[in-house]
This record gives C-alpha cells, sequence and structure tokens, in this order.
C-alpha cells in the first residue's frame, strides 16, 4: 500500500514529519545490539501498526479532545512478551507487499480493525528486539472512520483497547522503569504498564512530535515491582 502523509490531520503532521527520527536512546542502543547480533544470524522481520485516531479538523498546535492510539495486551500464555502490552502487528508473511501491508493485516487479525479504514501515514525505522530477535518496523497511522474493535484471538490477545492520548501525557501516569542492563520509559494507563519496545515507541513520538509534557524523568521504578503492582509479570 502506498503512504498517503498528505492525508494526515493537521494535529498528526508533526509526529508523521519526524517518524525517521531515532525514538529514544534506549531503542537506539536497541538498534546498535542489532548491528553486533546480526553477524551471527539475520533477525526476522515483522511490522506493528501504531494507530491514532481523533478529529480530523483542528490545529497542528492543539491535539483534539479524543486523540487516542490503539494498544492490545499479549495473551499471558504466550511464549515470548506474555501480558506485555503492545501495538498490533507480528511477523511477515511470505505474501505480504512490505511492512504496511504486514502491519495492516496484523491489526485486522488482532482486533478487527478494517484495512480501508486506515490512512498508513509513515513507516518508522526498524527497531530490534534481543529477546525474541525481531527486526520492527513501526507504521504509523490514521484511522480516518472507527470502528469497534476486541480481541480476535484469545490465544494471543487478552485486552484491546482504545487509550486516550491526554492519559498517555499526563506527567502523573509516566517515569522510568529499570531492570538489569536494561532502562525504559514507562505509562500506567487503564490498569496497563506500558514498557519496552512500545513505550519507547510512544515516548520517542510524543518528544519528536512536541506534544510530550515535563515529566519527571529521574522517577526510576523497579520493572517487577511496578508490573507486581498492577498484578502483572514478565
Amino acid at each position: 500500500m502506498n503512504l498517503e502523509p498528505q492525508n494526515a490531520p493537521a494535529w498528526l503532521r508533526p509526529a508523521v514529519e519526524s517518524a525517521d527520527a531515532d525514538a529514544t536512546d534506549t531503542l537506539s542502543l536497541a538498534r546498535a545490539m542489532r548491528r553486533a547480533m546480526t553477524v551471527i544470524k539475520e533477525p526476522r522481520q515483522a511490522a506493528v501498526l501504531v494507530l491514532f485516531s481523533g478529529a480530523a479538523a483542528g490545529s497542528a498546535r492543539e491535539l483534539p479532545g479524543n486523540a487516542d492510539v490503539l494498544l492490545t495486551q499479549r495473551a499471558s500464555t504466550m511464549r515470548q512478551h506474555r501480558g506485555q502490552v503492545a501495538f498490533p502487528g507480528g511477523a511477515v508473511d511470505p505474501g505480504d507487499q512490505g511492512p504496511v501491508d504486514t502491519a495492516l493485516r496484523e491489526a485486522c487479525e488482532e482486533t478487527g480493525v478494517r484495512r480501508e479504514d486506515v490512512v498508513p501515514l509513515a513507516v518508522m525505522p526498524k527497531l530490534f528486539v534481543p529477546p525474541s530477535r525481531f527486526d520492527v518496523t513501526p507504521v504509523l497511522g490514521y484511522w480516518r472512520n472507527p470502528a469497534e474493535v476486541r480481541v480476535v484471538n484469545e490465544g494471543e490477545t487478552e485486552r484491546v483497547v482504545r487509550v486516550p492520548l491526554s492519559e498517555l501525557l499526563d506527567p502523573a501516569n509516566r517515569f522510568m522503569v529499570r531492570r538489569t542492563g536494561y532502562q525504559s520509559p514507562a505509562f500506567q494507563v487503564d490498569g496497563m504498564l506500558v514498557w519496552g519496545l512500545t513505550g519507547g515507541i510512544l515516548h520517542g513520538i510524543f518528544k519528536n512530535a512536541g506534544w510530550e509534557l515535563d515529566w519527571d524523568q529521574n522517577d526510576v521504578r523497579d520493572l517487577e515491582e511496578a508490573l507486581a503492582a498492577l498484578g502483572m509479570t514478565l
């Protein structure tokens, strides 16, 4: 599918225009790890859909009150990344026509999003995920006709939720999480902890688009304790 950046609403254009920037220092480090590890074995390819919705009309300087992003929570029975909050997405299939096609197909299979309702806006740089050895391409999209979404496959997904950007941007919901050798921006919203690749991508988009509000980046919490407080585990 062709990208349609010209069809982005004014408020979303800053995110589209900065889509090729590195998201965070943490993700840049992951990309450096990828370069080192691919000498041994080429990573598998995957794509995720970073799907925003909100009023099409409005100013480039102000997010609409109904702006949100689509997130999923992976099933606790999954072998890898179980219970983690993620964007809809997955591995490239042989018949896929590039990362946009992969991201849209996976979003449809996981959440019921209709392909024809999504405007693909930009393809972000690949990011390496060491535990699963996936090279993940985030695809930025605009949901022009939001419809009901749901868990399609309970074996893969436990929750599908549209999270308001106002909640994600609220400084009270933001902090850093740390585990041995790892640190990540995190968001605590709707009973979920958004961290890792997903948290890093959101943080990068918010920062590069100029949406970010001042928050305490010195508030660093233990990852396992932050998950446990919400009834979640690694």
